[in-house]
């Protein structure tokens, strides 16, 4: 019987992953284990938690101040422990973090084959996203398998000379099919009843200090121009972020700072709001399939495909055009309607099933 090794650490590596975690597990033909490094702790526990999965193994490597060098080689240090304990005959990794990477390179260093799933994305700009655009990069030249969520990501994958590329969807659609409830309540939301509820996410490393100022100074200009806005921020735990969103935020009547949200929630958060503003990756792809609109608080984007759809428009970091474009998207009816009814780029929710249908096939031929 093959062995199949999940690896993941970070809460969106565990939305993704999760969906593949108990498809796998429902196929006969393998053993599947899942090892999480806890790069984040609380919010990766409490994804694991909704699904109902129990790593088989847990490094724990989360500590206080972590910089890039201590998770890359904590990572690797306790992948390579797990792989000489089990010697699996293929680990699935997913995305772009650090664990991934890490992950990844432990694989390559002890000669067992590697599965990357939503391979082949690219801004082709090193920088940007940092450190992920090198990370997927990185993780795509050591893959035996590329599981590529998007025909785009599929051509930039051949383009590199890649073999053994599939294309897939996105198993975070996945996610999406279980987590989204027709009854569903909360406080918060009781909060914004009668207005129109705008979800804020923004953490990213780039963002930090002066960009995510310009970006929430631009978003209170709008609020306060139209009072039947509200806004509901999930604050993210780094301090920096915290720090900048209180003084940006603060005391405003109609902007909320929550806690992170566990991912049931905040996908029906999400599935209730009016449109959405993020720096976040994932929510780039989830929003489509709930026909919300979403500007995109970054300079560049891995995800061209939402753009090319127009359920997606990348307005950058600057004031103005965070400004211009959010108060656009409030005022114009029919750029609202058109993007809000724009085509889902990203997969019909059966992702994880056709990646270990691949899986299943190659198992039942030659190996690797």
């Amino acid at each position: 019987m093959k062995k199949i090794m999940l690896i993941f650490g970070t809460r969106p590596e565990a939305i993704k992953m999760c969906p593949l975690v108990l498809e796998l597990r429902g196929r006969a033909n393998f053993k599947t284990l899942v090892c999480v490094t806890g790069q984040h702790r609380q919010m990766l526990d409490s994804v694991l938690d909704i699904f109902g999965i129990t790593p088989d193994f847990d490094l724990s490597i989360m500590d206080s101040g972590q910089t890039l060098f201590d998770i890359t080689t904590r990572v690797m240090h306790g992948v390579r422990e797990v792989l000489t304990a089990e010697r699996p005959d293929i680990v699935l990794v997913h995305g772009d973090t650090t664990t991934t990477f890490a992950a990844a390179l432990a694989c390559f260093y002890e000669g067992v084959a590697v599965g990357h799933v939503e391979a082949g994305l690219r801004t082709y700009n090193i920088r940007s996203p940092f450190p992920e655009e090198f990370n997927r990069q990185a993780v795509d030249i050591i893959s035996d398998f590329s599981f590529a969520p998007t025909e785009t990501a599929r051509k930039n994958l051949l383009r590199e000379g890649k073999h053994g590329v599939y294309v897939t969807g996105n198993t975070g659609i996945d996610a999406l099919r279980t987590t989204v409830v027709a009854d569903f309540t909360h406080p918060d939301l009781s909060w914004a009843e009668g207005f129109r509820l705008v979800m804020l996410t923004a953490h990213r490393r780039e963002n930090l200090g002066i960009p995510m100022r310009r970006i929430f100074a631009a978003i209170r200009r709008v609020v306060d121009e139209f009072e039947d806005l509200k806004v509901i921020y999930p604050v993210h735990m780094n301090p920096r972020v915290k720090e900048a969103a209180d003084e940006m935020f603060g005391g405003h009547q109609r902007i909320r700072l929550i806690q992170p949200l566990d991912v049931l929630t905040f996908h029906n958060f999400l599935a209730r709001s009016y449109l959405i503003l993020t720096d976040s990756g994932g929510i780039q792809e989830e929003a489509p399939s709930l026909g919300k609109p979403v500007l995109v608080l970054r300079d560049t984007t891995e995800r061209p495909e939402g753009v090319a759809a127009g359920t997606l428009e990348l307005v950058g970091t600057e004031e103005a055009a965070v400004y211009d474009g959010f108060r656009r998207l409030v005022t114009d009816k029919a750029m609202y309607e058109a993007m809000s009814r724009a085509s889902n780029p990203y997969g019909d929710g059966f992702a994880s099933k056709r990646i270990a249908d691949i899986l299943e096939e190659w198992i039942n031929s030659a190996p690797i």
